[in-house]
């Protein structure tokens, strides 16, 4: 049975290396460029679960995904280049670092119905060379809005969807 629940400080080690083995596989699959430089490291997802936002999802009581789901406003979606957000008054939520190991199929799905539960705006961004990841954000019905610009600077590809009540 697939449960999603708030992750723990106990589930940090498990956590890294789910991250780790999507790293590999993003590597593999020609995104080599997105998580570099030991990110999302485990500051990262500490501030994570100090927001309330670190989740697990677990296959039969085993760790096998990660993802941050955090309220707005996030500070890199202040500013879109090359498009406009779907809306940009009402509040959403962003769905960052969803990892899995390749072995847990379906978890993009469970995530996201998970996440549209709770609230019905939300917002995703990826690297142009995440495929795979533009393919499952486009067919779970998100529109593409434009560039945005991580922390680092770095340019991602910006979605939103807002679900319909």
């Amino acid at each position: 049975m697939r449960t999603i629940r708030p992750a723990q400080a106990t589930d940090l080690e498990s956590i890294l290396a789910v991250l780790a083995a999507a790293r590999i596989f993003m590597c593999e699959t020609g995104n080599p460029h997105q998580w570099v430089d030991g990110y999302p490291s485990a500051a990262v997802v500490e501030g994570d679960l100090a927001r309330g936002g670190g989740y697990v999802v677990e296959d039969d009581g085993t760790l096998v995904a990660y993802f941050a789901f955090l309220p707005s406003p996030e500070p890199t979606y202040s500013v879109i280049e090359d498009g406009a957000w779907l809306d940009d008054t009402m509040p959403y939520y962003v769905v960052h670092r969803i990892a899995s190991y390749p072995h847990a199929h379906g978890i993009f799905d469970t995530i996201l119905d998970w996440c549209f539960a709770q609230h019905p705006n939300i917002r995703i961004d990826t690297h142009r060379d995440n495929r795979i990841m533009q393919h499952l954000i486009t067919r779970y019905g998100f529109r593409y809005c434009g560039i945005i610009h991580v922390a680092s600077g770095a340019e991602r590809l910006a979605y939103q969807k807002i679900r319909d009540n």
